[in-house]
């Protein structure tokens, strides 16, 4: 597990306004060699929570970290998509703001949950793609009621009480219905043409494996797949041993591919 003293240095505040005018907050740390790491949080978790504040810390030791709070979640304005479309775009505007900063570095998305499903979308469909994409714990379809923590997360999605209940007992404001369910991670894997990495672990309460072996075949050969025994699910279950091994992955892809973006 990871101490509790650990916590992100020298961050500097970041503000960063989406293509669709929502404001979202978040911060950004410097740190050593080409690589830009880009965290993606899961559902019901911000940037000021411990997990995500240590992972920041843990893997500022091996390159830049910039982080938001997705739309609906701690500081950030908006309500939550749940991994639709808001959460792609408030994820590419953070690539966009990286590009701009840090035109030279190799910008590497890691995403937990509800983030990696919306780093999967965003590295296969939106404007400001990654040079390499880390998913943790992805589900692969929506709607899955497979687990009992996710039949608990779609009645909090489909109940009339759920906003409120997210509100006040979770921190999250929900931004409604969808009005068309997005194109699935299954499906915006296949457009992906970085560098891919999937983790899943095989005690995972809420997304079975199945999940990231579906992944892994629609991405046709191109994802790596790091099964982790005991491992549970997003933020919660990471280490710092597993945290640094994610981080030399990057670290390796950043030099395989020429230290940079193309």
């Amino acid at each position: 597990m990871f101490r509790r003293s650990s916590s992100p240095r020298s961050a500097i505040r970041l503000h960063i306004t989406t293509t669709d005018h929502v404001e979202l907050s978040g911060l950004t740390i410097d740190g050593p060699g080409p690589v830009h790491f880009v965290l993606a949080h899961g559902f019901t978790n911000h940037i000021a929570k411990p997990d995500l504040t240590r992972l920041a810390a843990r893997l500022a030791r091996f390159g830049a970290v910039s982080a938001v709070d997705f739309r609906g979640h701690g500081a950030s304005a908006g309500g939550s998509t749940v991994g639709g479309d808001g959460e792609m775009i408030d994820l590419d505007a953070v690539i966009a703001d990286v590009r701009l900063r840090a035109p030279d570095r190799y910008v590497v998305v890691v995403g937990f949950s509800m983030g990696a499903a919306a780093a999967i979308r965003q590295a296969g469909l939106a404007a400001h793609r990654p040079d390499a994409v880390v998913s943790v714990s992805a589900v692969s379809r929506w709607f899955s009621r497979d687990s009992r923590s996710m039949r608990r997360v779609n009645w909090l999605l489909e109940s009339r009480f759920g906003p409120r209940f997210a509100q006040r007992g979770l921190s999250t404001r929900l931004g409604g219905s969808w009005p068309e369910a997005p194109v699935a991670p299954l499906e915006a894997i296949a457009s992906i043409t970085c560098p891919i990495l999937l983790i899943h672990g095989t005690a995972d309460h809420y997304f079975d494996i199945e999940h990231a072996y579906a992944l892994r075949a629609a991405a046709d050969g191109r994802a790596e797949l790091w099964t982790i025994d005991g491992f549970g699910h997003g933020e919660s279950g990471m280490t710092p041993a597993l945290c640094d091994r994610l981080a030399q992955w990057s670290v390796d892809q950043a030099a395989a591919n020429t230290g940079g973006r193309s």
